[in-house]
């Protein structure tokens, strides 16, 4: 991605107000919150949430935690079981996220989601990221404000240590309370799950977790990950009869992921040309080759996950 001046402004009205701006325009801006600060965008815009991933140079499209302002945000995007309300009542707004059942009409990108029917979601304590959702009116997607593989930024320095001129803003509310990630757990019907240990340990959630699978699972990690029901081969500039064929630049295809071979609209539209494909009835899938560069190689790891062979996944 090409620099850019990085504004770093107060976090008072102004610069909310200006924050809100530029995530209304599909920009992305990092942002305090009590654990860590966050590298925001609308979640329901696929190309911004495209930009997290440029900014970050995050090898993977792993799923997002998505922030809003309270239940009723909340409820518009996820199924909520009575387990996942007692916990919300107990704990937010504050860092304890829930991965639970997404909405069919969730205005979510599937960027977001990494293409899972479940999303990652939080209510943070924190005044200037509660302020600008409340402008906003949407939530926002917001994984930690620093280039993927560096120390997670607990103050403004840290984020620009990695990041200045990769965004165009930075709000300074100071150091972070927590100084640690938020801690998250799945909530399956009345089965909870610890997913990542984090702020709020877990002997204080007060509730049985599974012992057989409380552990750290990192999206991404199988071989084959995410991969849709047919067969996907790589690289192919031409598609059989029978294949489904995702093009990209000047292969067109029978769905462009960007027919001008831009690599931020390609990741936008990753997930969505994909169940396209998976619904299209055809027996295989094939994919234009993408260019092993910028947003390309996660792109890339993507694919060639999805196309892994199905023993890899079990």
């Amino acid at each position: 991605m090409s620099a850019q001046t990085t504004e770093v402004l107060g976090a008072d009205a102004a610069g909310v107000a200006r924050a809100v701006d530029l995530l209304r325009a599909g920009a992305i801006v990092a942002l305090p919150t009590e654990t860590v600060y966050g590298l925001a965008a609308d979640a329901s815009n696929a190309a911004a949430v495209a930009r997290i991933y440029d900014a970050k140079g995050r090898p993977s499209f792993n799923p997002l935690i998505v922030h809003v302002s309270g239940l009723s945000m909340a409820q518009q995007l996820v199924e909520v079981p009575r387990a996942a309300l007692d916990l919300m009542a107990r704990f937010w707004p504050g860092p304890l996220t829930l991965v639970l059942p997404l909405r069919r009409e969730a205005p979510v990108a599937s960027l977001v989601t990494a293409g899972l029917d479940t999303l990652a979601i939080r209510c943070p304590d924190h005044p200037v990221m509660q302020a600008v959702i409340e402008s906003l009116g949407r939530p926002i997607a917001a994984p930690s404000a620093n280039a993927s593989g560096r120390i997670s930024p607990t103050r403004p320095a840290h984020v620009l240590d990695s990041l200045a001129g990769r965004i165009p803003l930075l709000l300074d509310g100071g150091p972070t309370r927590a100084g640690v990630e938020s801690t998250i757990v799945a909530v399956e019907g009345e089965r909870i799950r610890l997913l990542r240990p984090g702020a709020i340990p877990a002997e204080r959630l007060g509730v049985r977790l599974d012992a057989a699978e409380a552990r750290i699972i990192a999206p991404g990690q199988l071989a084959s990950h995410y991969a849709p029901a047919q067969p996907v081969r790589l690289a192919a500039v031409t598609a059989g009869a029978d294949e489904f064929h995702i093009g990209f630049g000047a292969v067109a295809g029978d769905r462009s992921l960007s027919p001008s071979g831009d690599l931020t609209e390609a990741a936008a539209a990753l997930f969505d040309v994909l169940h396209d494909a998976q619904a299209s009835g055809r027996r295989g899938i094939a994919v234009a080759p993408v260019p092993e560069q910028g947003l390309g190689v996660a792109i890339n790891d993507r694919l060639r996950r999805a196309a892994a062979p199905r023993e890899a996944a079990r």
